[in-house]
């Protein structure tokens, strides 16, 4: 039987597949990071009080950049190049959903809209990271080698998901609640494609890679497909609602460091 647990352990196991898996992990955190960081020079005055939050999660960003590099430096390891159809946040950039990387690259203020679509955008790719982080520590919390890092970016990705909410909530009540659910609704959708493909592009490096029988990868891209069919008929909703978080001002101190191995 396949579980999520056998699958990550195989990844695990294997040096070019963890590589892989690592490297598409550092690469899409190390955007993130230059996102945030550009996100929090360009706020627009009526928004400055967020930018130690922008930063915050920017810095947060970064170090789970810097924790998937390092665990391919204790094995040894080099960063693998991305495969194109493999990065997400990319490919969600080329849908036109986020802040545009022309954008942040000009040294312009962003103006409010722009700032809820960030806030709007990192509300459902938050809800996915935390998701998957969720999963991995169930499985892997205590895996002596990836357990470390697995605790504490689950617990970061927990932080951001709750910012999310409690900001958006925020400039609901300030008027641009009709805004921020056309935005949400937007970037869900597209979202749960991006990721369906992205899945399905993973996935089939990893076979290759670990030479599956191709009865196994499309046992699982069905599986891949067959989630994106309920997140498309239902479960986009998780992605849109908003609800004020138990963890309230989850971005109000200063960013934790990394583990002792980075």
């Amino acid at each position: 039987m396949i579980s999520a647990r056998s699958l990550f352990q195989e990844i695990v196991d294997n040096d070019n597949s963890y590589r892989l898996f690592c490297s598409i992990a550092a690469s899409g955190e190390a955007q993130g990071g230059w996102e945030n960081g550009r996100i929090a020079a360009l706020l627009p005055a009526s928004l400055r009080d967020l930018a130690p939050k922008v930063t915050r999660h920017g810095a947060d960003e970064d170090k789970h950049g810097r924790i998937f590099q390092a665990l391919m430096r204790r094995r040894g390891l080099t960063p693998a190049d991305v495969p194109g159809e493999t990065d997400y946040t990319m490919l969600l950039e080329r849908r036109g959903i986020g802040l545009a990387h022309d954008k942040l690259r000009r040294d312009e203020p962003l103006t409010e809209l722009d700032v809820i679509t960030y806030l709007a955008h990192s509300r459902v790719t938050e809800q996915r990271a935390a998701e998957q982080m969720a999963m991995l520590k169930k499985h892997f919390g205590d895996h002596p080698e990836v357990g470390k890092a697995v605790r504490m970016i689950a617990n970061d990705e927990d932080n951001h998901l709750a910012y999310c909410h409690e900001e958006l909530l925020g400039l609901a009540r300030a008027g641009h609640g009709r805004t921020i659910q056309r935005i949400l609704r937007e970037c869900a959708h597209a979202e749960i494609a991006v990721y369906r493909d992205v899945s399905l592009a993973v996935m089939d490096h990893m076979g290759r890679i670990l030479r599956w029988p191709k009865a196994k990868s499309a046992v699982l891209a069905a599986g891949i497909r067959a989630m994106y069919g309920y997140e498309r008929l239902i479960g986009w909703r998780r992605m849109v609602t908003l609800r004020m978080p138990e963890r309230r001002n989850a971005l109000g101190g200063p960013a934790t460091s990394a583990p002792e191995f980075v």
